[in-house]
């Protein structure tokens, strides 16, 4: 369309500027003379100078120089349902696909858009051009010069994407960091996809073409400012509204108008609470008091509980030392309990004070946190808000009649609770404890530890053997419920009695031989021989003489050697009793008599050198 109307324009301008040849009536020498052969071969009239410099201000005015990547203003002269046909004032149009224009809808006929030569000519002598290329150019110089002045520019959020968002800026796909976006933690980005916001450039990676841009930048120095203003005013005690704008395990901050402050979780609330989102919620608003800042106050601390009256102010006058409660396990120590009375008013049971026996455990033996219980108020102390409380004493002293229960001489039965070097504590109920010593364990065993002789949790016969109930204490025997077998023993392994036993053991200085279950017998050295002189060795069985019996101490002695030693005495006893009757008969002489003891005494004294 262009071409031909511009070809028109020549044609009317050469038409208007020909001069027709008419048929020469001068001499033909003249005709030649003056015969203009640069017409003639032109085949027109040449033009006036005044004509061409016309016609080129005309060329110049409505024709564009199209140079090949030249980006250049176009109109709009025509749209249909997929091309734009745009005029640049070239010789001929250009169309643009409408989906470079898919970010203005609104593209109408008339409108100017920018658009970059591709090619002056194709192949079908088509102008071809291209809006999408030259709004990237345009796109680069206006970002370029929007980072250097540092100016705001416009931009439509188009989606999101890891990290933040993508944002269109002029055409170019910048990209818009998460923490770039608000002063505050943004929860939900898709809030922001499709809007239009104002942003700042903050980065271009030329290179890589890379475009950083921040909606944060434009609103900090407005709350820098907010900032000043609100820090120059404060003061401890102030009273301010803020809202919740996060919430860790540790605290919740709060924005008081572009600074922030921190409640501390022991601030939040009087009473105790596990973490911060048990009393407030992201986005809240609710007034706080300043606590403290530090020297620039850049540090605020606040607090929550304070506008409201301490609970312990609002505790009841009436409560005493005494009183019953009850209450909520909110806190549990190895060392005790703290209940939760009254709203913020907590009192501590400590683990003596929960159970009246003497064996201490920890406080999870006894209660878990959430347990609502009931105790007493041992000590109560408002001004510094301190309270004991104790769970045993809403039951009976069990040593209110311990000597109904437990007199001197009573036997009974308990719970082996532990050891000791010396001893085993037995729990006969809750709350009393008794002690049997090592040597109130057996009659007849030798025990080095109470370990060796019953374990915890096992249930012992005991017998009461004292009673103090002053000190609370409860002396106990198990030995003391069997009948003593030394008594026994004193007649059935009375001294020189003969027992057959088997050495079991060779220890220092002699051997152990055991006669039954309880009495172990020694054996020194001298007293294992044999009649053949030899020694009676470990497993061998012989008869042996009780030498030595001890009740007292639970001692034994025997002897292998005093038993046949015994027997010779008497042979000899009898063989000089003998001679003496034979003398008596054969009425010796005074002589041969003396000679015959001689020989006698010789015999003896030989075998008790033996």
């Amino acid at each position: 369309m262009a071409e031909d109307k511009t070809n028109a324009q020549v044609e009317e301008t050469t038409t208007a500027t020909e001069v027709k040849v008419e048929t020469p009536k001068q001499d033909p020498k003249e005709f030649l003379a003056e015969f203009d052969w640069d017409k003639y071969e032109e085949g027109i009239e040449r033009v006036d100078d005044s004509k061409l410099e016309e016609f080129e201000a005309m060329v110049a005015e409505n024709f564009v120089d199209t140079a090949d990547e030249e980006v250049v203003t176009g109109k709009v002269v025509h749209l249909t349902e997929r091309e734009a046909i745009i005029d640049i004032n070239a010789k001929s149009e250009g169309v643009i696909s409408l989906n470079e224009f898919r970010y203005n809808p609104d593209l109408k006929v008339g409108d100017s858009v920018e658009v970059l030569i591709d090619i002056r000519e194709d192949k079908s002598g088509q102008l071809v051009l291209s809006h999408r290329k030259a709004r990237t150019i345009k796109a680069w110089d206006r970002v370029n010069s929007a980072c250097e002045k540092e100016e705001i520019v416009n931009g439509h959020v188009k989606c999101r994407t890891k990290g933040g968002m993508i944002v269109d800026v002029f055409g170019i796909e910048a990209f818009l960091p998460g923490s770039q976006i608000d002063v505050k933690p943004i929860r939900d980005y898709d809030q922001y996809v499709g809007k239009n916001m104002e942003f700042k450039v903050v980065k271009i990676n030329q290179e890589f073409k890379n475009v950083v841009v921040s909606h944060k930048a434009l609103i900090e120095a407005d709350i820098e400012e907010q900032k000043k203003e609100i820090i120059g005013q404060l003061e401890k005690g102030q009273v301010l509204e803020g809202i919740v704008k996060n919430i860790t395990s540790y605290g919740v901050f709060i924005d008081l108008g572009g600074v922030d402050g921190l409640i501390h979780i022991t601030d939040l609330s009087w009473s105790r609470i596990n973490h911060p989102n048990e009393v407030v919620e992201l986005d809240q608003k609710m007034n706080v008091v300043i606590l403290d800042f530090d020297d620039n106050k850049s540090r605020i601390q606040l607090g929550l509980k304070q506008l409201e009256k301490h609970p312990w102010e609002a505790l009841s006058e009436e409560m005493k030392v005494g009183d019953k409660v009850k209450g909520k396990v909110v806190v549990i120590a190895d060392y005790g309990a703290f209940i939760e009375v009254a709203e913020g008013v907590e009192g501590l049971v400590h683990v003596s004070e929960m159970s009246w026996s003497t064996h201490l455990r920890s406080a999870q033996d006894f209660v878990k946190v959430g347990d609502e219980i009931d105790a007493q108020i041992l000590t109560l102390d408002r001004d510094d808000r301190k309270m004991s409380l104790g769970i045993k004493q809403l039951t009976p002293d069990p040593w209110t009649d311990i000597t109904g229960k437990y007199p001197v001489g009573s036997k009974h039965k308990g719970i082996v609770r532990n050891f000791t070097n010396f001893g085993v504590f037995v729990e006969m109920e809750e709350g009393i404890d008794g002690l049997i010593y090592i040597s109130d364990l057996s009659w007849t065993k030798k025990i080095k530890h109470p370990s060796e002789f019953v374990t915890v949790g096992e249930t012992l016969e005991v017998e009461v053997l004292e009673l103090d109930v002053e000190s609370r204490k409860l002396s106990l025997g198990h030995k003391q419920t069997t009948v003593n077998p030394w008594d026994k023993y004193e007649t059935e392994f009375a001294l020189n009695t003969v027992h057959k036993g088997t050495i079991d053991e060779i220890v220092d200085k002699g051997a152990i031989v055991n006669f039954n279950e309880d009495i172990a017998a020694f054996v020194p050295t001298r007293h294992l021989e044999k009649e053949d002189g030899k020694k009676i060795e470990k497993g061998e069985e012989a008869d042996f003489k009780i030498i030595e019996f001890n009740k007292e101490f639970k001692r034994v002695v025997a002897s292998h050697t005093a038993i046949f030693r015994e027997e010779e005495q008497r042979n000899v006893k009898a063989a000089v009793k003998k001679q003496a009757a034979a003398a008596d008969e054969a009425k010796p002489t005074i002589g041969d008599a003396n000679e015959a003891l001689q020989a006698l005494k010789d015999k003896m004294d030989a075998a008790s050198k033996k």
